[in-house]
C-alpha cells in the first residue's frame, strides 16, 4: 500500500530467506509394475471400447459385418476414443486409471504436468510400431492371424527398448521428454 511504512527496528519480525526446495530425483517405477499396469489398461480399454463401439453402432444402426467404409470410420471412432481416454488422463494427474493403481504417473520434462502437444504426441508414437501389424490385418484380412509375428515385435521393440534404455524409459517417452515415475 502507498505510503505504508514496513516495521524494522528491535521488534521487528525478520523475513528470512528461504532456499527453493532442490527437485528430487525420479523414482522409477519397477518394469514387472509397468507391465502389469499395461495389462491392466488393455482390461479397462476392452470396456471403454466396447461401450464406445456399442454406441456407434447403435446410433449408426450399422449390422455386421459392416461395409468397408463404415468400417474404417468404426476404426477411426475407437482410434479416436481410445487417444480422447489416454489425453485426457494424462493431462488431468499423469495417470489413467490403471496408472492410479499401481501408483505410476506421466510427468513432463520439468517433472510437471503434461501439455497437449506432447500428450497427443505421445499417443500417436505408442501406435507407430504397431503398423507392420496393421498393414498385415489391411494386406490379409481372412488370415489375421499371420499379423501376430508383427504385433509380438512390436512387443518386445517397446518393452525391449525400456529396458535397455539407461533410465528405462521407452523410446516415445526418451523422443517427448516425457517419463513415467513411481507415484
Amino acid at each position: 500500500m502507498p505510503g505504508r511504512q514496513m516495521p524494522c527496528g528491535p521488534g521487528a519480525k525478520l523475513r528470512r530467506h528461504v532456499e527453493p526446495a532442490r527437485p528430487r530425483p525420479f523414482r522409477r517405477p519397477p518394469p514387472p509394475r509397468r507391465f502389469a499396469s499395461a495389462l491392466y489398461e488393455g482390461c479397462l480399454l476392452f470396456g471403454v471400447t466396447f461401450l464406445a463401439g456399442y454406441l456407434f453402432i447403435t446410433l449408426s444402426q450399422s449390422r455386421w459385418p459392416m461395409p468397408p467404409e463404415r468400417l474404417l470410420a468404426f476404426r477411426l471412432y475407437l482410434f479416436f476414443v481410445v487417444g480422447l481416454y489416454f489425453v485426457w488422463f494424462w493431462r488431468r494427474g499423469g495417470q489413467t486409471l490403471a496408472m492410479k493403481t499401481w501408483r505410476i504417473r506421466l510427468v513432463g520434462a520439468d517433472g510437471g504436468a503434461v501439455a497437449l502437444l506432447p500428450a497427443l504426441l505421445r499417443y500417436l508414437l505408442l501406435w507407430t510400431p504397431m503398423l507392420p501389424a496393421a498393414a498385415a490385418l489391411v494386406a490379409l484380412p481372412a488370415q489375421p492371424l499371420l499379423a501376430l509375428p508383427a504385433l509380438l515385435g512390436t512387443v518386445l521393440l517397446q518393452w525391449g527398448w525400456a529396458l535397455v534404455d539407461r533410465e528405462r524409459q521407452f523410446l516415445h517417452d526418451r523422443l517427448l521428454g516425457t517419463r513415467l515415475v513411481a507415484a
